[in-house]
């Protein structure tokens, strides 16, 4: 019974098989959309969401004047940049025969509720000192394009509130340093939209500076290589100090609220530049100080020399074993304070100044960390 049943059931199959379309084709299979690529993250993008941006856009200048290859760009008053007193905030441009772009802040101090000595008026036009004079014949920067940020809000470039002091009705500080930053970082990029790279320096306070406005450059240049020189504004600090200046000023939006270590123990910012690198792989830095930085360890801080050195040469050594191929320092015997202007040609642990930014900015191997 078996076989008679296999029997019958061959001619059936056979005759459908011979009915079938001899062209048939069976229908195409639609491969599975490929998964979509996952984003390149942002650079600092916690630190835009906590709105270190907010300004950006913002303000525009109510005049541009050019004199002498300089053009000085000036802010009204009202709600925009302003000085420490309410003067009004103006920065210059100066073209450069070269494609590379130097941003410039300058320094003046600093002022908060109980101890007030900062520059309170911006100063016009370009000094023409050692890395910013054009005519310099050992300044590697002489030819870039430059963008000079005078200082003069108190807040070192970052804040961002309006204090009465003495409840009289009257604004006695306006700390409006993000304000003025980002005012005249949107005239740097509407100037120069397409620089080969950037130099993003200052001394002092625009040393301070230079941390808060490394986002906002960023943000603005977001595929362009970044050299920051910090010329004695390097974050040695003491405990409790930058975050009270941070809540004076209205600049905590500046440290990330993720980053628990941006801060040291110690009150220093190194896991705060050590947390710049981590987000920024196109960023070098070169910091530069005197051992016992008489303005830094004495005036402002108030830890005094032998403390201060002590911190100094620890922090810059820690940001060296975090950073080896990207940070260097420059740190020079004695009390006197700030180089790029001032002691551009000084030499320490036998390099001048001059040729230590030069050997960074060329991308030399002689770019060493030196000391006296």
């Amino acid at each position: 019974m078996k076989h008679r049943a296999i029997a019958l059931v061959l001619p059936f199959v056979i005759g459908l098989t011979a009915c079938s379309d001899s062209n048939y084709q069976p229908p195409p299979i639609t491969p599975s959309p490929a998964p979509e690529a996952e984003p390149e993250p942002v650079p600092f993008a916690e630190l835009y969401e906590q709105g270190v941006d907010r300004y950006l856009g913002e303000f525009t200048p109510m005049s541009a004047e050019p004199a002498d290859g300089i053009v000085q760009h000036t802010f009204g008053a009202g709600d925009g940049p302003l000085c420490l007193t309410g003067g009004e905030y103006t920065m210059a441009t100066r073209d450069g025969g070269d494609d590379t772009l130097m941003i410039f802040l300058e320094g003046g101090g600093a002022c908060w509720s109980d101890f007030c000595q900062a520059t309170q008026e911006a100063s016009p036009g370009v000094p023409a000192r050692g890395i910013l004079d054009p005519a310099g014949e050992n300044n590697p920067a002489k030819d870039f394009n430059v963008a000079y940020f005078p200082y003069c809000d108190g807040s070192v470039f970052s804040g961002d509130i309006d204090i009465d002091d003495d409840d009289d009705g009257i604004i006695d500080r306006h700390h409006r340093g993000l304000r003025n930053l980002s005012a005249g970082l949107d005239v740097v990029a509407s100037t120069y939209p397409s620089p080969s790279r950037i130099v993003l320096t200052g001394n002092s306070a625009g040393g301070f500076g230079t941390d808060y406005a490394l986002p906002l450059v960023r943000k603005l240049y977001p595929d362009v290589a970044i050299d920051l020189i910090n010329d004695s504004g390097v974050g040695v600090s003491k405990p409790g100090f930058v975050e009270f200046l941070s809540e004076e000023w209205n600049a905590t939006q500046f440290i990330p609220d993720s980053c628990d270590d941006c801060i040291t123990e110690g009150g220093h910012l190194t896991g705060y530049h050590l947390y710049q690198f981590s987000e920024d792989a196109n960023l070098r830095m070169g910091f530069m100080n005197t051992k016992r930085d008489v303005v830094i360890a004495d005036v402002f801080v108030g830890i005094g020399g032998e403390a201060f050195e002590a911190e100094l040469i620890a922090e810059m050594a820690a940001l060296e074993e975090g950073e080896p191929d990207r940070f260097r320092s420059l740190i020079a015997d004695g009390n006197s304070h700030t180089f790029l202007q001032a002691q551009f040609t000084r030499e320490v642990g036998g390099v001048a100044v001059y040729q230590w930014v030069a050997d960074m900015l060329s991308g030399s191997e002689d770019w060493v960390s030196v000391s006296d």
